[in-house]
């Protein structure tokens, strides 16, 4: 695998230069994908704002290839984890062997220890393995025997799900669904788009990926993106969007009665740091509400419940979210004004 390496520097202070970093990471992705680049942008993002995602779509999209190309790209490692009924917690993070040789136990460490692991068909494993996945998410560590041990950074999950398949599947509960930074569905792709994946099948057009960053480059980028500037007036429109899919009436969202539970305060969370990571990788060191808008469905799909009389009635999560993007309104803040602001508000 050809390596090409950027100098990267860490400090905020270089917004242009991390977008065309972030760019160039894309540029690669595209080389090799075909046809799914707002779903390359949207994990690309995710692992900027730190968190995990959910990818949903029928088989033969590509979402394996998507994630053992992005850790090529950036030099990080990769395992693949097949859900299945029988598999269990041990299976993916480990246990402790006995070996009759020294007479003691050692520790085996499972395959969620590498900087990407891609949990396919996450939803056919029993909540039990479900649980001791997402637990590894968000403390991005594990227990053994009395022992913690780390997990490499970064870190990054993607879990599939088939959205065409019911049977012998246990679907994430709504709290556990609630932990993904975002729900990404993964479309077909168009005729020239199918054509161009079929010709490259034939001739191997694309090549191996080349490695631009390492996994500590990924690390100055993560921080940068933390520290983009997020004014009052943009976390503002943030907490609105999030509060209007639980109280609708006193936001004038006409959604009353079609939502059983709205987004919790991690979709707050959510929204600033993939807006700052979507920021980062436009090019700037300042968050827009145009970053927070274009990122809100896929931090907010996955987060709301429906009603029974919405599902009665042929509602979907879209429906709902359509209507909150169209009516919250967005403050009129613009790059200029902000362009003189370097203060970050802790989010």
């Amino acid at each position: 695998m050809t390596t090409r390496q950027f100098t990267t520097r860490s400090d905020a202070a270089q917004p242009g230069l991390h977008g065309v970093q972030l760019r160039e990471v894309m540029a690669e992705l595209q080389r090799v994908i075909v046809g799914q680049d707002r779903v390359l942008e949207r994990v690309l993002v995710a692992l900027m704002a730190g968190g995990h995602c959910l990818l949903e779509g029928v088989p033969g999209l590509g979402k394996t290839l998507t994630v053992s190309t992005l850790a090529k790209t950036l030099g990080g490692t990769f395992n693949r984890i097949q859900f299945t009924p029988d598999l269990l917690p041990s299976d993916i993070v480990g246990t402790r062997i006995y070996r009759p040789s020294t007479e003691r136990f050692d520790v085996e460490l499972g395959p969620v220890f590498a900087n990407f692991v891609l949990a396919d068909e996450i939803n056919r494993a029993p909540a039990k393995v479900q649980s001791a996945l997402l637990e590894v998410m968000g403390e991005r560590q594990i227990s053994i025997g009395g022992t913690t041990y780390p997990l490499p950074l970064p870190f990054l999950v993607l879990a599939t799900q088939n959205p065409i398949e019911s049977e012998g599947v246990y679907p994430l509960p709504e709290a556990q669904r609630d932990r993904f930074l975002m729900r990404i569905p993964v479309d077909y792709p168009t005729p020239d788009q199918e054509h161009e994946i079929v010709d490259r099948s034939r001739h191997q057009a694309s090549g191996s990926p080349v490695a631009l960053l390492s996994t500590d480059d990924v690390a100055g980028l993560q921080a940068a993106a933390s520290a983009v500037y997020v004014d009052r007036a943009v976390q503002d429109y943030a907490v609105r969007l999030v509060l209007a899919t639980r109280n609708p009436a006193e936001h004038a969202v006409a959604i009353d009665g079609l939502l059983a539970y709205g987004a919790s305060p991690r979709a707050s969370i959510g929204l600033i740091n993939a807006g700052r990571a979507l920021a980062l990788l436009r090019g700037r060191d300042h968050l827009l509400p145009q970053d927070v808008y274009d990122i809100a469905y896929d931090v907010l799909n996955h987060r709301l419940v429906l009603s029974f009389d919405a599902v009665a009635d042929g509602v979907t999560v879209d429906d709902v979210l359509i209507e909150v993007l169209t009516t919250v309104v967005s403050p009129r803040v613009s790059s200029s004004q902000l362009a003189g602001n370097r203060a970050p508000l802790a989010v």
